[in-house]
């Protein structure tokens, strides 16, 4: 499962940091950002795929995060 997501993450050194963050908690995920598209976009893809646990990480960033539809 693919989820695509839409952030307010401007720097790289900022994707870095959250993808660690995140593969703390979910060290299968693949995980990368594209912030050269206007959605500054995350891409995660497992099959145990949790949304809201990755909107709820990044917010507790301080970043914007939602799913894209």
């Amino acid at each position: 499962m693919v989820e695509v997501f839409k952030t307010n993450v401007e720097k790289e050194k900022d994707t870095n940091f959250i993808i660690a963050i995140i593969k703390r908690q979910f060290p299968m995920y693949k995980i990368n950002f594209d912030l050269e598209d206007c959605d500054k976009i995350l891409r995660v893809e497992a099959s145990d795929l949790e949304p809201a646990s990755i909107i709820e990480y990044l917010n507790h960033l301080g970043y914007s995060c939602a799913v894209l539809d």
